[in-house]
């Protein structure tokens, strides 16, 4: 019972920030066109790179949503440097995960969050830039929008908005914050109070060992945020969490190698050195050099609060809200996943789709195809089944080109 009450008592703290912050990424993606993000970041130099990190950071994309949203920047004529930059800022924070983290861990984090983002995609960014080659005429240049071109109306973009921002980014994220939520929960009781006593007496110690776990451990800018508390709580100092909130999001092994893949191993290595080290050198800011009481978490007495269990009417009713949306998302996804292979006539398998945010860019690329009659995507069996009278290899260089492979 104790467990449901830490569980219910962080969802109840984080609820109105995360349905704001959907709201605003929803707006975000219906009024800010990527053709229009593309043109910003094309050619060399300082500026490029800083609008790439800047239209990054208020984007709520997972580490894996945003690989192929950034090749496809890419070779719609964004540079090689910003297009780095942009993969380095975006899963560190988002407008989702800025307001929760505000809720959670106060407005310090909130803010030295997209700082260190900002920080840490421009070093990488500019790095990258001054080894990249200036490209030639001869490199193909793929179109961003959609295959159909069409102006939408205020009130459709309105809608799109909602849509995206309560429905397709709830289904994106949504299994990454109740993961994050469940350990947070799991931590908070669970856990003894003195465990992480001995790292938290080495600041350094810690912040390695966080990066060890991190990286493979794959978690979303939200619901990174109540492990971070969890952690915190138990004794590890603000920097190890910050550490985790930037390393947890932004780095993972697929990502190093599709970035190989589409734009060199260099650039690779430089997108990973800077996640991690400008996560330990933020990180070891924050304990040595900013004011603790910057970074003291709110006053949250977890027991006496489960126990009690007295909540406020207007959180309650965005928890609802939240939980009633994530049911949805679930339902209605497991409901898609019911596929009759009989109608269809060609099958394809694709690698790197690993998310409902990548499911929906797939879908998306097929249907732009010629002769496409019907598009079936399944996120479970990493499977595309494809009727109509298109051609195989102009599906396959579809789904290419948005960033995945695709075993014919």
């Amino acid at each position: 019972m104790q467990f449901l009450n830490t569980l219910l008592y962080m969802l109840n703290e984080m609820s109105p920030y995360i349905l704001l912050g959907f709201l605003i990424a929803g707006l975000l993606h219906a009024f800010v066109s990527r053709p229009m993000m593309a043109r910003h970041l094309a050619g060399t130099g300082w500026r490029p790179v800083a609008k790439a990190a800047l239209f990054g950071i208020p984007l709520p994309l997972c580490s894996c949503g945003v690989l192929p949203t950034a090749v496809a920047l890419k070779r719609g004529g964004a540079s090689r440097a910003s297009s780095v930059s942009f993969l380095v800022a975006t899963p560190q924070t988002g407008i989702d995960s800025i307001a929760a983290t505000w809720s959670l861990l106060g407005p310090a984090f909130a803010v030295v969050r997209p700082v260190a983002a900002l920080a840490t995609s421009l070093f990488a960014g500019v790095i990258v830039g001054k080894n990249e080659k200036p490209e030639g005429g001869n490199e193909c240049r793929l179109p961003l929008g959609d295959v159909k071109s069409e102006k939408k109306t205020f009130m459709a973009k309105c809608v799109a908005a909602l849509r995206y921002g309560f429905i397709d980014l709830v289904a994106s994220i949504g299994s990454w914050l109740v993961v994050g939520l469940v350990i947070a929960a799991i931590i908070a009781i669970y856990v003894p109070d003195d465990f992480f006593v001995s790292l938290g007496a080495s600041p350094l110690l810690a912040m390695i060992a966080v990066v060890i776990v991190a990286v493979p451990m794959y978690v979303c800018a939200t619901g990174s945020i109540p492990i971070a508390l969890s952690l915190m709580m138990k004794g590890l100092s603000p920097g190890t969490a910050l550490v985790l909130l930037m390393a947890g999001p932004a780095a993972n092994f697929a990502s190093f190698t599709l970035i190989s893949r589409e734009m060199g191993r260099k650039a690779a290595i430089i997108y990973l050195s800077a996640i991690l080290i400008g996560a330990i050198a933020f990180g070891l800011a924050i304990d040595y050099l900013m004011p603790a009481s910057w970074f003291a978490l709110p006053s949250i007495d977890m027991a006496a609060s489960c126990h009690h269990m007295e909540f406020e009417i207007f959180p309650t009713i965005c928890s609802v809200l939240l939980a009633s949306l994530l049911i949805y998302t679930f339902l209605n996804r497991r409901s898609k996943n019911h596929l009759n292979d009989t109608e269809m006539t060609q099958k394809y398998i694709i690698k790197g789709m690993d998310c409902p945010h990548c499911q929906a860019a797939v879908t998306k690329a097929i249907h732009g195809v010629e002769g496409v009659e019907a598009v079936e995507v399944n996120l479970a069996t990493k499977c595309a089944l494809v009727k109509g009278t298109q051609s195989p290899s102009a599906v396959a260089s579809a789904i290419r080109a948005a960033g995945y492979d695709v075993e014919e």
